[in-house]
């Protein structure tokens, strides 16, 4: 019998599952299951990363400066403490490995994204689950579930896959308010949706306990290429860039998302039409009795009467060759997460949930 045996946690691990992208029979399928932007990267980008082909025989830059000065300079931010990762997740879990392990306690919503537990587990810690207030972070019942033993809170805001979001006084609030030794983790992969919205910035350069996480994949239409980052004091910048690989991002990567944070031009244009498309998919939706709440991020979570029904609207899309996303794992069996494509498919979208609910009637 053998004794290989994973650390304690591993096993607990459900493997992730990301959103479909083909279905059987259908061809040209439209996905709406993974969060992507429909425009697509900058032509900017794609010419940048275009050139890194000629630099394959190369080792890409192991401090990232340039990638993070462009950063620092779009956002007015302190390139010398932010951090580049393979994603955001990268990121995510470089502050569990760090900061939380055996008998310490990491903190996230009800309906959070999924990779903050798979990161505690994954380095030892007990992740734990707080509710949230009809799909909205509840910053008190969080304080609530603080002990001696939590090291990391996670928060998305705007939160994944609800589209809900909580203002500054709350999120001050919840810094203030956590326990000397705990971290304040707020994941922004959805913040550049939100017009005006500095993700914590502020509070992060006023405070020694808050970090936040941003990611290239959604907005920039950067996530093949896996490129996120972090932000936060120094300190805790300086731990997690012990862990982090001296190549953890290829150039090419580094030098689209260059491109792709100094071509603010493009990006308003993508969340104008972002904004654009999400308020008529959510009008559209509920004028054929399938109700959400207001998003500040690039998706909808369409909730139907019951699990059946979403499951049943779910397979009358597939069949329409319209992919949206499965929100179960998530604690919403009732609800489907749609993302918001361009003005064709989010037409395609409302048709078709139309078409079901009146197949229904």
């Amino acid at each position: 019998m053998t004794r290989i045996t994973p650390q304690p946690g591993i096993m607990d691990i459900k493997l992730y599952e990301s959103g479909a992208a083909h279905v059987a029979g259908v061809s040209n399928a439209v996905k709406l299951s993974s969060n992507e932007n429909p425009l697509g990267p900058s032509d900017a980008a794609i010419e940048a990363y275009k050139r890194g082909a000629y630099n394959l025989h190369r080792y890409p830059s192991s401090d990232q400066g340039d990638l993070r000065r462009a950063i620092a300079d779009v956002w007015s931010l302190d390139a010398d403490r932010i951090i580049c990762g393979a994603g955001s997740d990268e990121v995510i879990a470089f502050l569990c490995q760090a900061f939380a392990g055996p008998g310490d306690e990491v903190i996230y919503t009800e309906h959070g994204f999924a990779m903050y537990k798979i990161s505690a587990l994954a380095a030892g810690a007990t992740p734990v689950e707080v509710r949230e207030n009809e799909r909205v972070t509840d910053v008190s019942a969080i304080l609530e579930a603080c002990t001696a033993k939590t090291r990391l809170v996670f928060l998305a805001n705007p939160n994944n896959p609800t589209g809900t979001m909580i203002g500054l006084a709350e999120l001050e609030r919840l810094a203030d308010g956590l326990p000397e030794q705990a971290i304040l983790v707020l994941d922004g992969a959805y913040a550049e949706y939100v017009e005006g919205y500095d993700a914590g910035a502020a509070m992060i350069d006023a405070r020694e306990n808050v970090v936040m996480t941003r990611t290239f994949s959604k907005l920039y239409g950067l996530g093949s290429l896996r490129v996120g980052w972090g932000y936060g004091p120094k300190g805790i910048m300086d731990v997690l860039n012990r862990l982090r690989g001296p190549f953890n991002l290829s150039q090419a990567a580094q030098d689209a998302a260059i491109a792709a944070v100094r071509d603010t031009a493009y990006v308003a244009h993508c969340r104008g039409e972002n904004a654009k498309w999400r308020a008529w998919l959510a009008n559209g939706l509920a004028e054929v009795g399938v109700p959400s709440d207001t998003s500040n991020a690039n998706f909808v979570l369409a909730r139907f009467a019951d699990q059946a029904e979403a499951e049943g609207c779910d397979a009358f899309l597939q069949s329409q060759g319209l992919l949206v996303r499965r929100v179960g794992g998530y604690k919403l069996p009732a609800a489907l997460r749609i993302t918001v494509g361009d003005e064709s498919a989010c037409r395609q979208v409302v048709h078709a949930v139309k078409t079901y609910k009146d197949s229904r009637t």
